[in-house]
């Protein structure tokens, strides 16, 4: 099963959430639902809330809304990839009804137009891209970062886009690919880059710098195109091109920081420069 992580916002809390290719279908993790529904202040509270349901559900004859729910590996808190209980649009629906909540109506709108989604951004990718400005928005994020940003996602897909059609499709190799990358024009590997700003389970594109964007950019843009041009078969020779492009990056790097005098790479993450929240400009109908 091909499935790709996703975190979207209600208000601001986050909800994991991935999407099966081969079923075409949202999972969302039930604790983190559930956390929403119930407002726990905390993964853990919200984890054992869902402990305790599952056992009253289970005397009360309601268990086939547990066997309902599948565990997918999602990333937890500390970073690292968990078993965690998920499911479909229709199972999340069932459980929101076992929850009494003054939340429950939001999220059953939120999470219908989250179904739905997916279907308008296939026919029509800008919406994609409309949704991901939002998110940024809300998270507090500056303007000049998130069209920075959101040039990368275009330029990423691209990539991505050559790996599937060299033959690499696993999200293993993409993640191979990605830490050669990154290796060779930041000197450190995703986690070691990661824990170099400070990260657990963040998304380091999300809190790189707009030079660090635009490096991690040129890198993914020159592989691109000499994958277009060299026509790669298979990871191994996939690997060589995205060496070649991250190297390009490197250099430019390297040029760059010999006239500032320090280094690009910056320690700084997201948290150390997004506003407050009461200086966030949401609008109405974001809230």
């Amino acid at each position: 099963m091909a499935i790709h992580d996703l975190v979207k916002l209600f208000d601001q809390a986050k909800i994991r959430v991935v999407w099966d290719d081969e079923k075409e279908k949202y999972y969302f993790s039930v604790v983190d639902v559930v956390g929403v529904l119930t407002e726990q202040q905390t993964a853990r509270n919200a984890t054992v809330y869902w402990a305790v349901m599952k056992k009253r559900l289970k005397e009360e004859g309601a268990a086939e809304l547990i066997t309902n729910c599948k565990q997918l590996k999602l990333v937890a808190n500390d970073g690292k990839r968990r078993e965690t209980d998920v499911a479909d649009l229709e199972g999340i629906f069932r459980i929101i009804q076992s929850i009494p909540s003054k939340k429950a109506e939001p999220v059953k709108r939120w999470l219908a137009q989250v179904g739905s989604e997916r279907f308008y951004q296939l026919q029509d990718p800008e919406r994609s891209i409309e949704q991901a400005v939002k998110d940024y928005r809300r998270l507090g994020y500056s303007e000049n970062w998130i069209n920075q940003r959101i040039k990368t996602i275009e330029i990423r897909k691209g990539l991505t886009d050559e790996w599937k059609r060299s033959g690499v499709e696993s999200d293993s190799d993409y993640a191979v690919l990605t830490d050669l990358m990154s290796k060779v024009w930041s000197g450190m590997t995703t986690r070691e880059y990661k824990h170099h700003k400070g990260l657990t389970s963040q998304n380091l594109r999300d809190n790189m710098t707009n030079m660090e964007l635009l490096l991690n950019a040129l890198a993914e843009q020159t592989a691109t195109d000499l994958s277009k041009e060299r026509n790669p078969e298979g990871i191994v020779e996939a690997a060589h091109v995205a060496k070649d492009g991250a190297e390009v990056a490197r250099n430019a790097r390297a040029d760059i920081e010999q006239r500032l005098g320090h280094s690009v790479i910056s320690s700084d993450k997201a948290i150390d420069h997004i506003k407050p929240q009461d200086e966030l400009p949401f609008e109405k109908d974001d809230k």
